[in-house]
């Protein structure tokens, strides 16, 4: 008389919770399935950990450029000054502000306690989103120029750097203008809405406002700052009220993109706008 040999306890385990525990291990992966919904898509790039995968070009372009070119090109303005915040603390190394960049971006997804994991399908409609809502501010910008009284119209935004001068190539005119305008979609969204943006709601909060009264001040408050940043200094603008309105604005569109859609999309955004502008 044969016996049956003893039963393991896995035996008693179906294969639907081996499937789902393949499931859970698979969606833990940095490059998860794509998105079912919407829904998905929305929060996925909404993520600080997609937004440094998705503004990881830009700062290859800005600081691989700005070293093919030499160090003496024209810097944008916002990294110029969050190097010299950098140096004044004591820390001048020259990849740390892009270093600090990415790591703020790293630890901003760590403490809202998202998932590991970001999409090729949604990094490609987050460059989707950008073209759209570059061309919105273009369009922000036509409407300006046809109610603006006749005579006061220039040049509608440019980023925090000046432009090449006459005696540059013309590979090396165009290569710089590039170079400054990934620059400013970069560190200008760093500055004036990753850093500024909720520092300054933050100190309107303990002075008592209200949730969307700091919100609303700050972003006006930040705004301004954005547009007036670009009448600073010896390569600054000659103020005039048409582009400062128009900067203004710009900062408030931007803002709301980063409060909405995130900081990657807002650094996209911003990119193509002085791209679509200044080159074409």
């Amino acid at each position: 008389m044969s016996s049956l040999p003893p039963r393991h306890p896995a035996d008693d385990l179906d294969d639907d919770t081996f499937t789902h525990d393949a499931d859970v291990a698979a969606d833990d992966s940095p490059c998860a399935a794509e998105p079912s919904t919407p829904l998905d898509y929305w929060a996925v790039s909404r993520t600080p950990l997609t937004s440094l995968v998705f503004s990881l070009p830009l700062v290859l372009a800005y600081e691989g450029g700005v070293l093919w070119l030499g160090r003496g090109t024209p810097r944008n303005g916002a990294d110029v000054w969050l190097r010299q915040l950098l140096d004044a603390c004591g820390f001048g190394a020259y990849f740390l502000l892009p270093a600090l960049t990415v790591a703020g971006l790293l630890v901003w997804h760590h403490v809202e306690h998202d998932r590991w994991r970001f999409s090729p399908a949604v990094l490609m409609g987050m460059a989707g989103e950008c073209v759209l809502w570059a061309m919105v501010l273009v369009g922000i910008a036509r409407l300006q120029q046809q109610v603006w009284p006749l005579g006061l119209q220039t040049v509608a935004c440019w980023p925090l750097a000046a432009a090449p001068g006459p005696s540059a190539g013309l590979v090396d005119g165009a290569l710089a203008r590039v170079v400054g305008y990934c620059g400013a979609g970069l560190y200008e969204e760093v500055l004036f809405r990753l850093l500024l943006l909720p520092a300054v709601a933050w100190l309107l909060g303990r002075l008592g406002s209200g949730p969307i009264t700091a919100a609303v001040w700050a972003i006006l408050i930040t705004s301004g700052l954005f547009s007036l940043a670009h009448y600073v200094g010896p390569l600054g603008d000659a103020f005039e009220l048409y582009s400062f309105s128009f900067r203004l604005a710009a900062g408030v569109f931007f803002a709301a993109v980063f409060l909405l859609r995130g900081f990657g999309i807002a650094a996209g955004t911003h990119a193509l706008y002085d791209l679509l502008v200044g080159l074409l």
